[in-house]
């Protein structure tokens, strides 16, 4: 019998959104191992781009402080051009200030992760909660 991991992840397609590249070739290989369809994007720009080219992911995890367009704005533009309907949104940022988490909940988020306190089994954990919550 397949672990939860496996079960879940299927062939979920999973979209990370962070400048730091060591941070996205680490969430690639964690959740690309559980079965994860991974897909990386370094700014906001770069996941516009791979969005307008069609990507649909089920899943975004999104960084807030990154150069050029932020993470909150980037959510902010995707769900005014209704272009991630039906994608869970959750921020994983170093950002753990109750400011930063007000506005991503305003945004109707579905997680906020403070990542330098979280290891990626965790996050792996949370996004899998996520999902499974979205199936009921």
């Amino acid at each position: 019998m397949p672990d939860i991991s496996t079960r879940i992840a299927g062939s979920k397609k999973i979209l990370f959104v962070d400048d730091d590249k060591f941070l996205l070739d680490m969430y690639a290989l964690k959740f690309g191992k559980a079965g994860y369809e991974v897909k990386t994007a370094d700014s906001a720009e770069a996941a516009l781009a791979l969005i307008k080219a069609g990507l649909t992911p089920d899943i975004m995890l999104v960084d807030i402080v990154m150069p050029g367009t932020d993470g909150l704005d980037l959510v902010t533009s995707l769900r005014a051009a209704h272009a991630i309907p039906g994608a869970a949104v959750v921020m994983l940022s170093n950002q753990g200030a109750s400011d930063d988490i007000a506005r991503a909940k305003k945004l109707n988020v579905d997680g906020y992760i403070v990542k330098a306190t979280t290891i990626p089994s965790d996050v792996l954990a949370e996004v899998e909660k996520i999902l499974a919550a979205r199936k009921t």
